[in-house]
């Protein structure tokens, strides 16, 4: 499992590379190389470090045994990555809708590398941190209160609202926004589904919603 993983994951960094610069129609663009340095580079340490030490636990994520109650994210964020990776390039490599400043860039490039690791934090402090939205009764579900769980819910689904948004920036795109913002409210819905679900399924979440209140934004929501 581990050697498929580490395969799939080598082919998606060509194949995003790829697609990016043909889109564009040129390769010499280095946000987008600093963006795939960055993206893929903390990416790969982060599942090396959360995953390599528990094969079992990196196959559930992979490949989850059950679907839950969402079927849906995974190809509605597939279908705003794929929009997200063709209007950005287009926009940068060839039409030039958008002017973003380097610094933007920049700042957006930090909030990406920001986020990836209070991700793969999140990840590492919860062992339940999984794709499918369900109570695994299966691997001893339990409620997590350690780490970036001390300060919101569900502190993996607040900070990719903001890797989202930092991507097509970072590419230099405005126009790129568009679809990642469809993105973000599914991530919200989805948010709001998984919350309902651990209030009323997972013995001591309750408790843990009364001292944690919000879900994504401290302070909000």
């Amino acid at each position: 499992m581990l050697r498929a993983a580490i395969l799939r994951f080598a082919l998606s960094i060509v194949l995003v590379a790829a697609f990016l610069f043909l889109v564009a129609g040129r390769w010499d663009l280095p946000m987008f190389w600093a963006f795939l340095l960055v993206f893929f580079g903390i990416a790969a340490v982060g599942w090396a470090f959360v995953h390599c030490s528990d094969p079992s636990l990196l196959q559930e994520r992979v490949k989850p045994a059950d679907r839950g109650l969402d079927p849906y994210t995974r190809p509605l964020a597939a279908v705003s990555l794929l929009a997200c990776f063709t209007i950005s390039p287009l926009d940068v490599g060839r039409f030039h809708w958008s002017f973003v400043p380097f610094f933007v860039q920049f700042l957006a490039l930090v909030v990406i590398a920001v986020s990836f690791a209070v991700w793969m934090w999140a990840m590492a402090c919860n062992r339940f941190f999984f794709a499918a939205v369900r109570i695994q009764h299966d691997r001893g579900h339990q409620v997590v209160t350690a780490g970036p769980y001390r300060f919101v819910r569900h502190p993996g689904y607040a900070v990719a609202l903001l890797l989202f948004l930092a991507i097509p920036i970072a590419l230099g795109s405005w126009w790129g926004v568009l679809p990642m913002l469809v993105l973000d409210a599914v991530f919200i819905w989805r948010t709001s589904l998984e919350d309902r679900m651990l209030l009323s399924e997972l013995s001591g979440y309750a408790g843990f919603a009364a001292e944690v209140r919000y879900r994504l934004v401290p302070g909000v929501w």
